[in-house]
């Protein structure tokens, strides 16, 4: 048989059909994660412990403000449960963390604070567009009946019914008083009135997500009169009691995060070895689902 020479070599070649398969990405309905790629993600932590050695201040992140949450919380979360375009809705804004990260990440925001201030501090963080289009502030108190109102109103403007995913960083009770005014839950007379609140902001986020989809409740524990006081047990049960189905339970550490405790780190330690209590250095992350 004559030998085919390059010439018709190249033509048969060139009528060979592409055999390769093209894998269909594989996706959850809350997430843009390509599960046939899964290997190709391992930066989203899957585990129930999270360390950072230090907090992200690059992007738009600052620490200016006392008692906001890390940003790679919100990077996890976002990535994990979360689509681009998606709308994050916080109820305890504060410095304005979920709503930085959210537009980082492709996503939108809305936020709602209880102090005016600190909105208007918040919204400089923002284009005159952006505060159009992908974030919208609320001033309100998120306890409250009206509140619902007041974020339906952003959300028809986003032309969304209702946000995918929700953030609670609510205060840990009285441990850091946030401002002098009733309505915020670092004033109330007892813990048992903070979890009464707590429990209406929680049932106003519920209200507002969209089935299926997460939430995520950020909070840390405290000591009162000789004993720990387990608020974040307590209050992811509120949560379940509300109708959420909880999903995880993470702790991070909080090594790094922290402001202005090396200089008291000794009295702390005398504190602990005479009171017979341990120092804490994690909070926790609870995720939740609407069912």
């Amino acid at each position: 048989m004559a030998r085919l020479n390059n010439t018709k070599r190249i033509k048969i070649e060139e009528q060979k059909p592409d055999l390769r398969v093209v894998k269909k990405v594989k996706t959850k309905p809350y997430s843009d994660i390509d599960l046939n790629s899964w290997k190709e993600y391992p930066h989203i932590k899957t585990d129930t412990w999270w360390e950072f050695a230090s907090r992200d201040n690059t992007r738009g992140h600052s620490n200016e403000y006392h008692g906001n949450y890390i940003p790679q919380i919100a990077q996890q979360l976002y990535e994990r449960f979360t689509k681009k375009g998606d709308v994050v809705l916080d109820m305890f804004l504060g410095s304005g963390t979920s709503a930085i990260e959210a537009l980082n990440m492709g996503r939108r925001c809305i936020g709602v604070e209880l102090k005016p201030e600190q909105v208007e501090n918040v919204k400089k963080k923002f284009s005159e567009k952006e505060l159009v289009t992908d974030v919208n502030l609320i001033c309100a108190n998120s306890a409250s009946d009206t509140v619902k109102e007041k974020i339906q109103a952003r959300l028809d403007i986003m032309r969304e019914k209702q946000a995918q995913f929700l953030v609670l960083h609510p205060p840990y009770d009285d441990i850091i008083k946030f401002s002098d005014r009733k309505e915020d839950l670092s004033n109330c007379s007892s813990t048992q009135e903070f979890y009464e609140l707590f429990a209406q902001v929680a049932k106003n986020g519920y209200d507002m997500l969209e089935k299926g989809r997460f939430a995520a409740l950020i909070i840390g524990d405290k000591y009162a009169n000789g004993e720990i006081v387990p608020l974040g047990s307590d209050c992811a049960n509120k949560m379940r009691e509300i109708g959420f189905k909880m999903k995880a339970v993470i702790v991070k550490n909080m090594e790094g995060n922290e402001r202005a405790k090396g200089k008291t780190a000794n009295l702390w330690r005398y504190r602990a070895l005479n009171g017979g209590f341990y120092i804490f250095k994690h909070e926790y992350i609870y995720v939740f689902q609407k069912v």
